[in-house]
Formats: structure tokens, sequence, C-alpha cells
């Protein structure tokens, strides 16, 4: 069956990122009405005011998006979320629907994203085997190992602050905290020397689970809505001081940026790969995972240059093991829980997600396009990921972006040894 194409009136170019194979939702406002919030689904440059055209079109839907964000939304399962996908198709691909929606369509440019759902919890994982060799290597050079024995047999995780997590756009404040300089033999107090990057996929829960149920990787798409792009700032002078033995805390909680679109799962059925992880041997939850890995490119830019490209699919573990694991031991989960892959690194130094990497712990700093060099992020630096993904017939799903700015810290500096 050929893919519908978006009739001519809406004019969105063939090969769009945002054609009729992607349609996200988000939450936005407008200019004409600043203190309203719509969930709106991105068509090409424009946004349809779905939380209006579904009063007009699909009246039973009417109290799923009545709030202006996602959480109805979500919490109404898979069942739900593919009618109004096809419904969206159908009304985007046909002329019978212009009257209908025409003067519901705003440009994309003209509109003000919010965070488009309440963020239940949130987890982040360390999937990415090559991340996760190069930190070690930079830490522990002399380790005859440099993974941890049970890297390749569960997908290590830690939890975040759902508070933190903020829309694309929002300004990043330098964390203080804690932390040892190596000049000193005791910790100190102060702003984040090194604050950092990386580049991760998100995973949006729409369907809740009951505590003690587990939830096996096979049902991954009854309880995982969409995909999102996601920013983990760290502070890693705070998060190395700290991290023994509990692991990662305040060097991870300050902010956590995604980007205002979220892409249905359904969009990625082109883009699905093999992990790594199913060429080894498994326990059975983590085996049963199917080829959930996905095809999607990351670029990295700061200040406008482009610093990174990673792959997505070259990580280890997939977002059906990482759900699988999350709830095996019977935690349960809640609409618009919130987990991500963590950094996602591929093989060469121009894939690498994070500027510990890039710039190899601060050693060998990066080369920005106008001259200067950065190992870790200055008050002022702007930060902007895009994402795109394999979609049918040659078409490519795009993410958007999310992109945050870094603001000094909010209190003086103290005094330092």
């Amino acid at each position: 069956m050929a893919l519908p194409v978006p009739c001519d009136w809406l004019e969105v170019p063939a090969g769009h990122p945002f054609g009729l194979q992607t349609l996200p939702y988000g939450s936005f406002s407008s200019p004409h009405h600043p203190a309203r919030r719509c969930v709106g689904v991105r068509i090409g440059d424009q946004v349809l005011d779905l939380s209006s055209a579904v009063e007009r079109l699909l009246p039973g839907r009417t109290d799923n998006f009545a709030a202006g964000n996602l959480d109805a939304f979500l919490a109404e399962g898979d069942s739900a979320w593919s009618q109004v996908r096809a419904d969206l198709t159908t009304w985007l691909s046909r002329e019978h629907y212009r009257s209908a929606i025409e003067d519901l369509l705003l440009p994309a440019d003209g509109v003000t994203m919010h965070l488009p759902f309440t963020v239940a919890d949130y987890a982040d994982f360390y999937t990415s085997e090559q991340h996760a060799i190069n930190v070690s290597k930079i830490f522990r050079p002399d380790a005859a190992e440099p993974l941890a024995p049970n890297w390749h047999h569960l997908p290590a995780g830690y939890h975040g602050r759902s508070g933190t997590v903020v829309v694309s756009g929002t300004p990043i404040r330098r964390p203080c905290g804690q932390f040892k300089p190596a000049v000193s033999d005791k910790p100190v107090f102060g702003h984040s020397r090194r604050l950092d990057f990386e580049a991760e996929i998100g995973f949006v829960v729409g369907t809740e689970s009951v505590t003690g149920e587990r939830v096996p990787a096979a049902r991954f798409e009854e309880h995982v809505f969409g995909v999102c792009l996601v920013n983990d700032w760290s502070a890693r002078d705070i998060q190395g001081w700290e991290t023994v033995p509990l692991g990662p805390f305040l060097g991870k909680s300050f902010g956590t940026t995604i980007s205002p679109w979220i892409v249905p799962l359904a969009a990625f059925s082109h883009a699905r790969v093999r992990p790594p992880s199913l060429d080894r041997e498994l326990l059975p939850y983590l085996a049963e995972a199917g080829d959930w890995g996905l095809d999607i490119d990351l670029q990295v830019s700061v200040n406008g240059h482009v610093v990174t490209r990673p792959p997505y699919r070259t990580q280890f573990w997939s977002p059906a093991q990482m759900l699988a694991h999350l709830t095996v031991n019977g935690a349960s989960l809640r609409t618009g829980d919130l987990f991500a892959s963590g950094t996602v690194s591929g093989p060469s130094r121009d894939q690498y997600g994070s500027l510990i990497e890039l710039s190899w712990g601060g050693k060998s700093p990066v080369e920005l396009g106008d001259g200067s060099r950065r190992s870790w992020l200055e008050d002022g630096d702007e930060v902007v990921i895009t994402g795109t993904a394999t979609g049918p017939e040659g078409t490519r799903i795009g993410l958007g972006d999310a992109h945050g700015q870094v603001m000094p810290a909010w209190e003086p500096e103290p005094g330092l040894p």
C-alpha cells in the first residue's frame, strides 16, 4: 500500500521530515491566545490545532485533548493512539476535510511550544557500549576490562528528577555543588567547571501498569507511546565526586531538556533494527525483546557549529529491553513516565555524544568553527540536538530539536582554596 501524501493545498514539500509519515504531537499556545494551551500535530511547517479539530471531526475524543497536553490521550492506550493517527492521516490527505481544518492550521514558527506531557517518573539508562568503554578508559585507563562484569547482562540506569525535565528552548542554569579539584586534598563548593551535554533518545510511557506486575518486552508497543530527543545535561565534576558509591545525583538532577514534539512509536516501523545485545546470551526477559533497536541519526551543534553526529542504531540495549528491565522487579509504570537511552555514541570520535568523550576528559578541546575551543560548556553556549530516522519509501522521520542555552549560576562564586 502506497504511503498517503498530504493534500496539495497544505504545500508540504516531498521528503519533508514532518510529512504524513511522522505526525508528532506537542503542546502549544499562539500569540492570539497566549493563555490557552492546545494539543497540536506538526504537518510540514504548520501546526494543526488538534484540540479544536477533534471537537469538529472526532467529538468522542474531545476530552483527550481539552487540557492542552497529552496526559489524557497517553492514558487511553494503543487502540486510541492508532485511531487518532489514522484519522489525522485521512484529514490531511483528503481534500474533503479542507473546510473543516484549514482555519486550524498555524505557522510552526509562530507558536510557542510547552512541555507536551506531565512527566511522572524519569529514569536514564547507560545503553551505549562505546560510551561506556570511552568513559571507562578516560577514568580508568589501566583497567584490564573497561566494562563492569554486569554491563552486558543488564541495561544499567539511574532515577532522575522529573521536576527538572524542561521543554526545548528553556535556559539551563549552571549548577553549584560539591566537588574535589585535582589541586585540593578536600572537597569545595562552587559553580560546576565541567558542564556537559549528553545526546540521548527518550521514550514516553502511555499506559500504566500495576505494582508487582512485570511488563515484558513483547508488550513494549502497548505501553510506550512515542519518542523524543533528550539532552541530559551533566556537571561532570559534581558527578565524579558524588558517584561512588550510589551513582549520579546532583550532577544530573538540575536540568534535562526534551524536544517539544513526541513522535508516535508507530512512525518508526521502517526504522527498526536488531540491537547488538541479541547476539549475546541473555536472560529470557531480555532475550525476547525483538528487533527494537532504532535507526536514528543525531546531530549536536554548539553555538551553531556541528561537533558530533551520533548514530542511535549502535546502542547495545533497545528501549524494549529497557522497559522490561525497568519493571522486572515489579516496579509500576505511570502515564507520563519518561525513560532515556543514556548518551548515544558511535565508534568514531565524530560520533561521540558528549564533551567528556569528544575532549577526552578535557585533555583535547573541541575546535568550533569560529576558532574557539571547548573542553566543557561555557556560560552563553547554546547546544542544539536534532534527529531524523528512517521512514517508509525513502522518507525521513523528523524528531525536531532539543536546544538550550547555558545561563550563569544564580549565586556569586564563593571563595575557593
